[in-house]
């Protein structure tokens, strides 16, 4: 099984924004994380296999899509009225769905992860 490839970061304005893609499986739900600089990595929002559940974090909610498109295999962050305060290296994450088990992006959770794409909001 391969890794989730991210991609679409980027340099962006305040107020703008930006989608980041990843390239992964349909078998797997998928999470996106962030770590910004001297901060731990911190979980972003999820989606089940077949997209019809998804969860946010208190920040991203109403910020933040998560959506997927299982045909061309690929789940999609839409980030929209971007702060500094996102800046970040987002990274996307697999794992096998839980039995009776709340959607969350809890990072034990996800055992396949990608290298990242850096997002900076600045002026």
């Amino acid at each position: 099984q391969s890794q989730p490839v991210e991609s679409g970061g980027g340099l962006v304005q305040p107020g703008g924004s930006l989608r980041l893609s990843c390239e992964t499986s349909a078998d797997y739900v998928i999470a996106w994380f962030r770590q910004a600089p001297g901060k731990e990595r911190e979980g972003v929002a999820c989606i089940s296999r077949r997209g019809e559940g998804t969860y946010y974090v208190d920040f991203a909610k109403g910020r933040f899509t998560i959506s997927r498109d299982n045909a061309k295999n690929t789940v999609y962050l839409q980030m929209n009225n971007l702060t500094p305060e996102d800046t970040a290296v987002y990274y996307c994450a697999a794992g096998f769905p839980l039995f009776d088990t709340p959607l969350r992006p809890i990072e034990g959770r996800y055992h396949s992860w990608g290298q990242g794409t850096q997002v900076t909001v600045s002026p």
